[in-house]
């Protein structure tokens, strides 16, 4: 194989994400042919590598997606706080995983957790931009002229950025879908800040092609067949928002999984 960066190649074998990897390097807890590994240091199979004192295996684990929905209060992260549930000790998969992007503490809904670093860095590339979609209540009525706004781009101060066109729809009087394809930080709260609105609950309902459905909040579900063939081809490839009034309808899911408790 041809040399790939060493938090490339240790996410690539759902050991570790590659910013958990670099902190791992930084930490000096990676050895590369008995030496401390460097920030960017590339290998390949043929090194010798240890994390922790273990070897790692040069064997790519079988590829999995989680869909999971992520309840209120979760953190999107791999590491533990004090006082604090993340999702991936939530879901407590058998084997090591990680969330693909993010949704802040206290917004709900569909997140990834996979050991593919390759798919991990697909979803999350902005310039791919992606379709995300959420649900959202908000604390005042919702009106034309908030909807017109919303869709044309807000310009957002503490970001100094304006955000992209996208598509709104009204779904209730204090309620709103909305499609994006950026995903800056809090960005739909922040959108609506700005605009002399709170938002109450914020609900993220469907990534790219996956929707939530009834999947309950603290389960998941392992995508394969077509939904995962169909997940797969639109990550790796530019998708051009087209800003119409349309939203898929739910596909038949496989059945959720509550997780597991550690014993």
């Amino acid at each position: 194989m041809e040399p790939i960066r060493l938090n490339k190649y240790l996410s690539e074998r759902g050991v570790l994400s590659r910013r958990e990897a670099d902190r791992a390097v930084e930490e000096g807890r990676i050895l590369v042919n008995g030496m401390p590994s460097e920030k960017g240091q590339k290998v390949t199979d043929a090194d010798a590598i240890l994390l922790d004192g273990r070897p790692v295996s040069s064997a790519k684990p079988e590829r999995v997606i989680l869909a999971v929905h992520k309840p209120r209060g979760v953190v999107c992260t791999t590491r533990a706080f004090k006082g604090e549930t993340n999702v991936v000790d939530l879901v407590a998969y058998p084997e090591k995983l990680y969330p693909v992007g993010r949704l802040d503490k206290e917004s709900e809904g569909l997140i990834f957790l996979t050991n593919d670093g390759a798919f991990a860095k697909h979803v999350t590339d902005a310039g791919l931009r992606h379709e995300k979609e959420y649900e959202v209540q908000v604390n005042k009525d919702v009106t034309p002229h908030f909807l017109e706004r919303m869709e044309k781009g807000v310009f957002l101060e503490e970001l100094n950025r304006e955000t992209s066109a996208c598509r709104v729809e009204k779904i209730g009087n204090k309620r709103f879908r909305i499609v994006l394809t950026q995903g800056l930080n809090r960005q739909i709260r922040r959108m609506c800040e700005t605009l002399g609105v709170q938002v109450e609950k914020l609900k993220r309902v469907r990534i790219m092609n996956v929707t939530l459905g009834d999947l309950e909040a603290g389960t998941y579900r392992k995508l394969g067949g077509e939904e995962l063939k169909t997940l797969l081809k639109q990550s790796e490839k530019m998708e051009i928002p087209v800003h119409r009034k349309s939203y898929p309808k739910a596909a038949p899911a496989a059945p959720a999984r509550k997780p597991q408790r550690k014993k």
